[in-house]
């Protein structure tokens, strides 16, 4: 895989988690959800991230924003399962929306900037 692609997958998987989240609550899929362990990128940040940045031999600053992808990343699926099991109440369902909304922000922030301190 080229290092320009690197982090772009680990954003595009982050993305189709969130869309699967949107399209079960509007009613036009099943998605459950994972653990954040279990998803494509819990399971590259739990797994493979430490090895591969270090290979790509990031910069502190990389290590730090690496290391900052794992509360927003937790909290993500935390809220989203909230947001699943409340499904039916749709307003408190759209809060937990707005909260995955501002949580994907910030995850893809950050994957962005390790993209570029490559």
């Amino acid at each position: 895989m080229s290092k320009r692609a690197f982090f772009i997958i680990r954003l595009n998987d982050h993305i189709q988690y969130l869309k699967k989240i949107e399209a079960t609550l509007d009613g036009k899929g099943d998605f459950h959800g994972t653990d954040h362990h279990e998803c494509k990128l819990g399971q590259w940040l739990y797994g493979e991230g430490g090895n591969e940045m270090a290979a790509l031999q990031q910069s502190s600053e990389g290590k730090e924003v690496f290391d900052s992808l794992f509360e927003p990343h937790e909290k993500f699926h935390t809220v989203s399962k909230q947001a699943l099991e409340i499904a039916d109440d749709k307003q408190s369902a759209q809060k937990a929306m707005t909260e995955m909304y501002r949580l994907s922000h910030a995850i893809t922030k950050k994957l962005l900037a390790l993209d570029v301190l490559k």
